[in-house]
């Protein structure tokens, strides 16, 4: 039998219960997680842990999420690196601006995370 290796996700919240919780149950779903709390982070923990998907949050210090979309989508990593915001910002305004800037899939915190999750297993069986 094939073991499958285990996904890595990047999650990236300032909010340091956000991050737990996504921690938590991503672990217990059978991933393994790295974090970040902001713009510069992200871009450098990109490079170093190369994970199979991002969790991003839009409202990010030194930067926000959209320019973390940008420098990835400069440094031509989104062609291969999904792409999922999970934002408090308001989904009305946010969800067409994070698609068209190469996110897969917005959510809206809080999110529910079956739903969350099967949007995770969806992006990660196209990568």
């Amino acid at each position: 039998m094939i073991k499958r290796a285990r996904k890595t996700i990047l999650v990236v919240d300032d909010d340091p219960d956000q991050l737990q919780g996504l921690s938590i149950r991503l672990k217990a779903s059978g991933y393994k997680v790295a974090v970040t709390s902001d713009c510069v982070q992200t871009i450098s923990a990109v490079r170093r842990v190369q994970p199979d998907l991002v969790l991003l949050d839009i409202g990010l210090p030194a930067g926000d999420g959209y320019l973390v979309l940008e420098r990835l989508a400069k440094l031509n990593l989104l062609l291969t690196l999904p792409v999922i915001v999970v934002s408090a910002e308001d989904e009305a305004v946010h969800r067409q601006k994070a698609l068209g800037a190469g996110a897969v899939a917005f959510f809206q915190k809080p999110a529910d995370y079956a739903e969350l999750h099967t949007a995770i297993e969806g992006a990660l069986a196209h990568e």
